[in-house]
């Protein structure tokens, strides 16, 4: 087995991170300060524009299979 430090899994990747938010070591937590916060209603207003264009997307790609395959 490779006795290197790195772990091809992506663990060291993970590690990177956290290592950057360690606050120990310079790094600044990504939980401190202001965030946007969003209650559900919100949330559901937000995220409509994106429901509806998946819809309108699915729509497409059934209408296009059956011209494609014409069923």
């Amino acid at each position: 087995m490779d006795d290197s430090e790195t772990e091809s899994c992506g663990r060291c990747a993970m590690t990177s991170v956290a290592d950057m938010t360690n606050e120990e070591s310079g790094g600044a937590s990504p939980f401190d300060g202001d965030r946007i916060e969003l209650d559900a209603d919100q949330l559901r207003a937000a995220a409509l524009p994106m429901v509806l264009a998946g819809r309108v997307k699915r729509r497409v790609d059934e209408l296009a299979l059956r011209i494609i395959h014409g069923q």
